[in-house]
């Protein structure tokens, strides 16, 4: 029979002339023939073992254990500190965050299946426990562990790189854009709606060019007034006019041997568009009051959420500025294009709130990334940035999607139903706690002196708790269809089959 190598060899590939590295899992269970069967189990294909009888005595070995610790059994019941709160405890310490947890159990309820796993166990089954689920389940928490470890690399390398968060294709083409342009001294033309992050790919485009060293002066042109841009981009001489009191170094001479951003170029007044295309062109700018001319070795970014191709048709910016600065148009995508960025962004956001207001670290229920990727957000990155900072205030230790607040975009028409007129205004308050699955007691079994049959008894509990999970979501379709697992059309289907309606 041909050797088949164990799961654990598999994960842990090694140099050759070198031993195999035996990855160490910590079993802990208060039953001793538990443990002794989980051992047994996992040492002959390949792990070590240590074992602890206790939450406390499992968190005590974590934190000083001899040997380090690539995953974790934990059995739901245990005295003392419970499975589940260790779970959580093992999730919210820093040091033990990504380690991959497996439940047991042996007395367990769908419930608490999905407790464990939304507080981030990787697999949870029951006992008795057989050879073959154990080694499947370690074996696969295990590898989704290493694809998260290599996923976090990743998201590493490119936030040191472009000090961005994103791994979607979008992003990709976005990097390979600034990767191409940077070494360059070509002006480039950043283009993007509102809170896209225009501001972080010119900074990238900067750190990454050979003027890294030099200074980065940013100039929002919307900030400034028409009559003061010239002075602020330009400088100007005691006396030039009233006020100037003493001589300015404008933007452009402080920008020297640097790069110099000119943010919302669009909005820019026209006397100081043709000045900007002149210094471009020459090199040179003069302060006001002043009749000489002063060397400036600029490059030049700008950006811009307005369509400048379309404002320089329409007369309403300089069609020569526009060609000048646009050598390498850069377009900065959307959220909406970049979906599945939401889910890092969202953590990322979350961590450094945090760890700014000095609190303990939150995690996020999977429920609300789905929420987060249903939701519109024209506002794009920043106002994303905004909704986690704001459910980081109002939730425990677990953000879930009675934190976030309302959707100020989403239509009423797709979350609101069973009422014609539109919902009267209310004071924002925490949504209800979801109801728990009826028990099978509470589901009536006889309908005119004949027993249901089971299709029918099914529907009826499926469309009782419908109903519970709407009522504690005050009917908001979105965030009901996502706490049932559906999409929002099939919701609205069920609720016409079944005659619900908002009593």
């Amino acid at each position: 029979m041909e050797h088949q190598p164990s799961a654990a060899n598999e994960l842990t590939p090694n140099p050759p002339g070198e031993a195999p590295v035996r990855p160490t899992v910590l079993v802990v269970d208060d039953e001793r023939n538990i443990r002794r069967t989980l051992d047994l189990v996992l040492r002959g294909d390949g792990y070590d073992v240590i074992e602890a009888e206790s939450g406390e005595q499992a968190l005590e070995l974590l934190a000083h254990g001899q040997k380090p610790v690539e995953l974790v059994i934990i059995d739901l019941m245990l005295p003392g500190i419970g499975g589940l709160e260790l779970l959580a405890r093992i999730r919210h310490d820093e040091s033990t965050r990504a380690l991959p947890v497996v439940v047991i159990s042996g007395h367990a309820t769908v419930h608490d299946a999905v407790k464990a796993i939304k507080l981030g166990a990787g697999d949870f089954f029951e006992k008795p426990v057989t050879r073959e689920r154990v080694l499947v389940s370690v074996k696969n928490a295990l590898h989704s562990s290493e694809l998260a470890r290599k996923v976090r690399d990743l998201e590493t390398e490119l936030l040191s790189r472009y000090e961005m968060i994103g791994r979607s294709a979008a992003m990709q083409r976005l990097y390979k854009e600034i990767d191409r342009v940077a070494p360059t001294k070509t002006g480039v033309l950043i283009m993007g709606e509102s809170g896209t992050g225009k501001e972080l790919v010119s900074r990238a485009i900067h750190r990454l060019s050979p003027r890294a060293t030099g200074p980065f002066v940013k100039v929002n042109c919307a900030a400034i007034p028409n009559e003061l841009f010239e002075s602020e981009l330009f400088g100007h001489e005691r006396g030039a006019f009233t006020g100037a009191v003493s001589r300015k170094r404008g933007f452009f001479e402080q920008a020297h041997g640097g790069t110099l951003f000119l943010d919302e170029i669009g909005d820019m007044a026209p006397s100081a568009q043709a000045k900007v295309l002149r210094t471009l062109q020459s090199g040179e700018v003069s302060r006001l009051g002043s009749e000489h001319s002063i060397q400036v070795d600029v490059r030049v970014l700008a950006a811009s959420n307005k369509d400048l191709e379309r404002e320089a048709s329409a007369g309403r910016f300089r069609e020569d500025l526009y060609f000048r600065l646009a050598v390498f148009p850069i377009r900065v995508p959307a959220l909406r294009e970049r979906m599945e960025d939401i889910r890092p962004l969202a953590d990322a956001f979350m961590t450094a709130f945090c760890k700014e207001n000095g609190l303990k670290p939150k995690r996020i229920d999977p429920t609300v990334y789905s929420a987060l990727e249903i939701r519109s957000f024209p506002g794009n990155v920043r106002e994303l940035k905004n909704v986690i900072e704001r459910a980081a205030i109002l939730s425990g230790d677990m953000v879930t999607i009675a934190d976030l607040p309302e959707d100020p975009h989403a239509s009423p028409f797709d979350d609101d139903i069973g009422n014609e007129s539109a919902p009267a205004p209310r004071e924002s308050t925490p949504a209800p706690s979801i109801p728990a699955p009826p028990s099978l007691a509470e589901i009536p079994r006889s309908e005119g002196g004949r027993r249901l049959t089971l299709r029918e008894f099914r529907d009826a509990a499926e469309r009782r708790y419908i109903i519970e999970v709407l009522q504690s979501l005050e009917w908001n379709i979105s965030r009901a269809a996502i706490v049932l697992g559906v999409e929002r059309t099939n919701l609205h289907k069920k609720i016409r089959a079944y005659d619900i309606r908002r009593g």
